[in-house]
Order: structure tokens, then C-alpha cells, then sequence
């Protein structure tokens, strides 16, 4: 690409009058700099690394960045983030991709059940990341959660919005049996509170022709129950009353709440949360500040169903691999 080209897709300036007049590729990786290469700079280290791996150009931001080598181009721009995501719009264009945007849930499922993902690429949260993989995969399709990056780089980027045809038949919080495109699925690990994510992942890959298997459902890493006795050491399903449900976002516990309510009424629950937490619609949380009175919470409460959010199941010491369903 041209360096002109280039200086206008970024919408930068260019701040010198370089001997480079074109780059072969582009990175946000100092280690990944090859001969001939645009690099997009953040720190003057980088930017130094980069160079020293034989970077032709380097976008930056920030005046206080020396320029070392006059001969590459060095191009001025108000942000780096964002003209590298204008850059990956013009390669987007140019490989006629498309882009989907996924809640959480259903990049979750979308992750576990498609088997084989050689025509899509999922992209990750951190930008760098998703530069990287956009810029140099090959597949047609991309699906993320960051709607403001993939709408910047696709301004017809889609939500996923259709569901797939079907239905609960019998559930409880932690098992659900349900019907999906003519097939009936028995006491899947499926909370029925994902249920409608799950659908509209399954709409999705069967309208992008992605072969997915059913046989890899399994509760999400958003969503991870682990059934123990008063000690916290783990148990089969079934043979506990007590359940320790690890969550990593808020509204997944104020559904589950909204479920117990409706449907366990003789279910005791309680919630852990980080200090000064708020869930909206839950009155009381029980605040903890680390592992161990996470541990002293669980063994010295009276609960059936204990919410525990943004902690890891490694917290429950005694966790027995060959006791778990997962």
C-alpha cells in the first residue's frame, strides 16, 4: 500500500518526508514487525522494537515520541485505536467480509458448538487482538461482542436478532430438556435462562451454513454451578442440596433470581458479591474480600443456591475433578 494511501485511510499527517514511499503489511505488534512493515505505535518503546525489526511506517499519537529514523514515515493521527480500525474498515471492504455482533451468551455458544470454524473467525474483546485477526484471516465471516469496533470497521455489521425454532419442555435451573429444529434434547447442562441465547446462536449457524454439534453443550463459562456438601467438597448432581453457581456478569443472577422466584419457591438463595456491588432488583448481597471469605460464607450460611460473583470455582480447595460434571 501506498504511503499516501495510506496517510489518507488513517485520516493522519504525515509528519516527515520519507524515502518510503509504500508498506507491505501492518501490525500493533512490535514483535510482529517484518521488513517493510506499518506498524500502529503506542509507547516509544514499541515503537523503538518495532523499529528495530525493520518497521517501514508508524502511526502514533503522541507528540512526545521521538522519531528516530527519518527515512520510514512517520504518520501523525489523533488516535491509534482508531485509525487502525479504519485501516481493517478499507481491508474489510476489500475482502467483501461481513460482521456480526453477539451478546456474550451467544458468542459463548457460538464458541462451544460450532465444529468447524475454518469460514468464520470469532473476534476477540481487546482491539489489538481483533485487528490482528481481521487483518490477516482469510474466512468471510466474523462475529464479536464489541459493537462499537465492529460497527467502526463494518457500519452494516448485524446483531444477532433471529431465533431458531423451539421450545422448553420440562427444566429445572440447572437441567433443561428442550426442543430445536425438530429434535428433542434430554436434560441438557443448559440453564433455561440461556435458553434464548442459544437459539439465536443455533438460528445464526444454520442461516451461515456453520456445522455446529449439539453433543458439545454444556453450561457456559459464564454460568458454571458446582453442586457441594457443607465442607465445599464437590458432589454428583443429585446428591446435594447445595449449590454453588459461579457468574461473571449481573444480569445472569438477577435471572436466575427472577426464576427461583417463579418456579423454586422453597429454594433458599443468597449472593456474594465484591464489596459495594449493587444488582439492581436484589435487596440484600453478601460482600466478600477474598478467597477464603468466599470459603467461610459458603460453609457457615444456610443456602441452597449461592450466587458467587466474579470469583473462579478453583475457590471450593477440595474441587474433585472426578466429582464434577464438567
Amino acid at each position: 500500500m501506498q504511503i499516501e494511501t495510506l496517510v489518507n485511510l488513517t485520516e493522519g499527517t504525515l509528519a516527515n518526508t520519507p524515502q518510503i514511499v509504500a508498506i507491505e503489511s501492518a501490525t500493533v505488534y512490535p514483535s510482529k514487525v517484518e521488513q517493510g512493515d506499518l506498524f500502529f505505535g503506542e509507547t516509544q518503546e514499541s515503537i523503538d522494537r518495532a523499529l528495530e525489526n525493520g518497521a517501514y511506517a508508524v502511526v502514533y499519537d503522541d507528540d512526545t515520541i521521538v522519531k528516530t529514523d527519518e527515512e520510514i514515515a512517520w504518520i501523525r493521527v489523533d488516535n491509534v485505536r482508531e485509525a487502525a480500525l479504519r485501516l481493517l474498515r478499507y481491508v474489510a471492504t476489500q475482502k467483501e467480509a461481513r460482521f456480526f455482533i453477539a451478546g456474550k451468551h451467544e458468542l459463548a455458544f457460538v464458541k462451544m458448538l460450532a465444529s468447524d470454524k475454518r469460514n468464520i473467525a470469532i473476534l476477540p474483546t481487546d482491539w489489538h487482538k481483533a485487528f490482528e485477526t481481521i487483518l490477516h484471516s482469510a474466512v468471510p465471516l466474523f462475529i464479536g461482542e464489541d459493537a462499537t469496533l465492529l460497527r467502526t470497521v463494518s457500519p452494516d455489521a448485524e446483531r444477532l436478532k433471529e431465533e431458531a425454532k423451539g421450545y422448553i419442555i420440562a427444566d429445572t435451573l440447572f437441567r433443561t430438556t428442550f426442543k430445536a429444529l425438530g429434535f428433542v434434547y434430554q436434560e441438557r447442562e443448559l440453564t433455561p435462562i440461556h435458553f434464548p441465547y442459544l437459539m439465536r446462536a443455533l438460528a445464526f449457524m444454520e442461516k451461515e451454513s456453520i456445522p455446529y454439534s449439539m453433543d458439545r453443550l454444556r453450561y457456559t463459562k459464564h454460568f458454571v454451578p458446582v453442586f457441594i456438601d457443607g465442607n465445599l467438597n464437590t458432589m454428583r448432581m443429585g446428591q446435594s442440596d447445595k449449590v454453588a453457581v459461579f457468574v461473571d456478569n449481573i444480569e445472569d443472577i438477577r435471572d436466575a433470581s427472577e426464576y427461583i422466584r417463579h418456579a423454586s419457591v422453597w429454594v433458599k438463595s443468597i449472593i456474594l458479591t465484591p464489596p459495594k456491588t449493587k444488582i439492581p432488583d436484589i435487596e440484600r448481597t453478601l460482600w466478600y474480600e477474598s478467597e477464603e471469605e468466599i470459603r467461610t460464607i459458603l460453609k457457615q450460611s444456610h443456602y441452597n443456591y449461592a450466587f458467587i460473583y466474579n470469583a473462579d470455582k478453583s475457590v471450593l480447595q477440595s474441587f474433585k475433578e472426578s466429582y464434577t460434571l464438567f
